[in-house]
């Protein structure tokens, strides 16, 4: 894991590498106050050489306006690289996400995605800026104060020290407790954000149904649950930060009765070696605290940059390495004795054969679940079969790459999702270079041109969040347009007349009819509607994931 973390460095190791170079000087100018101050007490105080005190004063200022630029530059820059960084990982698990197969989607929620990408990814990148940077610093300041203070006295010097392993072994004990505590707490905020995504996305059906209730008390399960983790995180940073505390504090108490003992002892121990080291024991002492106090936001940037790399280690949808790149396919399908089913489930599709020939329009009908759907997601390679083959003009679909594939078919469903933003932009989406001619083409043969027209933005004009500002039979021949202007030579069909009205369902149909009969497309038309079946050249009747009768 470190290494795969380390590597979202490299695009930046020229600013890394000044971040950490000015990391350092800030260390050292840190260590220059109790050498100053030992100096100025221990020679000019005695000899009352005020001009060489204001001297190393001046010195001492000028060390600390240095000081501010370098910690300017490290929070800035510092903090710019940690930002680059998580947007590097952000892209990343974008591409990646969108490479998964469909059953990744099956069984993760968008809001736990999303938080993922936002919540955890936003904790990898304060680790990335201040992980290196407080460990360098911290290390620095730690080794040098403690080399100078045994400069100073090296038996109170290993007093001290001798604190310090107590201080660890209370870090190792607690942190297993901290790690599985703040891993619970990204999952219930995963959980919010689900719950959240849910909600909102249906919030006009709560309305509809005046279930806000509900809706309160699904969310408050998911925020107790929040509450309920953080708490035992929260117990857990108490416990460790309660504990190192009052190592630290003995350090105080160590410092007074070694030094005083060793100052009554001992003539060579001076006022101004002993002020020297009190100031020395809080530079080594700081460092600590602050890696304490960083604890935290390690183990969030930890359990982050972990569930990052549990979406980055989930695989692809598979692809054979020399798959078909460039194919354009007539739209003859086979079905030879497929069978198919879900992780969970027992077989949707027992030994299916059929065929459809070109430019021929199949109805698929049949009861809910009987698995007409499932064919339609074989057939573009969302979901592989568990056995047989299914065969495109001859082709296995298993031989064409994913996107050639897909690029040949076109899909209508019932459930359509429409982007947010303008009429062009959703239509065009089919075909990204398609030129303004191409989309009011499209539009006319999806016969929602003369809408669109009539409208004061025309293409332009916004559809709102998933097209709420259309009707459902404007939404399904937008959708139409945009799988018509990528001018498929099949057409996936999936009850694409389900929510419309009598006459939205006509228009579809004789939209079907008209790309069956002027450009020969194979259509493949799942519904329930036995008088939209019939337009069909044939029906297809499946039960219980089987054929059981065709004609």
């Amino acid at each position: 894991m470190l290494k795969r973390f380390v590597s979202y460095y490299k695009p930046h190791l020229k600013m890394f590498t000044l971040d950490m170079l000015a990391s350092l000087l800030i260390s050292l100018i840190a260590m220059c106050y109790p050498i100053l101050t030992r100096k100025v007490f221990s020679t000019y105080v005695p000899e009352k050489d005020i001009n060489m005190i204001i001297i190393f004063a001046a010195i001492l200022v000028g060390l600390y306006i240095i000081r501010m630029f370098l910690k300017y530059f490290v929070q800035y820059y510092g903090h710019v690289i940690g930002v680059k960084m998580q947007a590097q990982m952000r892209k990343d698990m974008f591409t990646h996400l969108e490479k998964l197969p469909y059953s990744y989607y099956d069984e993760h929620e968008t809001g736990k995605i999303m938080s993922r990408m936002t919540n955890d990814l936003q904790n990898v990148s304060e680790l990335a800026h201040h992980g290196p940077e407080n460990f360098f610093i911290c290390g620095v300041m730690i080794i040098g104060s403690f080399a100078y203070l045994l400069t100073i006295n090296w038996i109170l010097a290993l007093i001290i020290f001798a604190c310090v392993p107590f201080m660890v072994a209370i870090s190792l004990f607690t942190r297993k407790r901290m790690r599985n505590a703040f891993t619970e707490t990204r999952k219930s905020i995963a959980g919010i954000n689900a719950s959240l995504e849910s909600s909102i996305s249906g919030i006009r059906i709560t309305k509809a149904f005046a279930n806000q209730d509900i809706e309160d008390k699904k969310f408050d399960i998911s925020n107790k649950e929040y509450v309920k983790n953080r708490s035992i995180a929260y117990k857990a940073m108490g416990i460790f930060s309660s504990s190192t505390n009052f190592v630290m504090d003995l350090f105080n108490v160590a410092c007074i009765v070694g030094g005083g003992i060793i100052a009554i002892t001992t003539e060579a121990f001076s006022t101004a070696d002993y002020t020297a080291f009190v100031v020395s024991v809080s530079l080594f002492i700081s460092p600590l605290t602050t890696l304490i106090n960083f604890v935290e936001q390690y183990q969030d940037g930890v359990t982050g940059f972990k569930r990052f790399l549990d979406v980055m280690d989930e695989k692809v949808e598979y692809e054979k390495p020399n798959a078909i790149k460039n194919i354009t396919l007539a739209g003859k399908i086979d079905f030879n004795h497929v069978f198919f089913n879900y992780e969970t489930k027992d077989h949707i599709l027992n030994d299916v054969s059929f065929s459809i020939k070109k430019g021929e329009t199949i109805a698929l009908v049949g009861a809910s679940g009987g698995g007409k759907t499932t064919i339609c997601h074989l057939i573009p390679n969302f979901y592989q079969p568990t056995s047989g083959t299914i065969k495109i003009d001859g082709i296995n679909i298993s031989d064409i790459s994913l996107n050639a594939l897909r690029k040949n078919i076109g899909f209508v469903q019932q459930d359509v999702f429409l982007f947010t933003g303008s009429i062009k932009d959703n239509i065009q989406y089919g075909k990204p270079d398609a030129t303004d001619k191409d989309i009011i083409s499209a539009s006319k043969k999806a016969n929602i041109y003369d809408f669109i027209m009539s409208l004061p933005n025309k293409f332009d004009t916004k559809i709102g969040e998933r097209g709420v500002k259309l009707s459902g039979g404007q939404k399904q021949r937008i959708a139409s347009a945009r799988a018509i202007i990528t001018n498929p030579k099949l057409i996936l069909a999936d009850e694409p007349t389900g929510n419309l009205d009598s006459k939205s369902s006509d228009e579809i149909v004789a939209l079907l009819k008209k790309s069956n009969k002027e450009l020969k497309q194979t259509i493949i038309m799942i519904t329930h509607n036995m008088e939209i079946a019939k337009c069909a050249d044939r029906i297809i009747k499946i039960e219980d994931g089987k054929i059981i009768k065709e004609g």
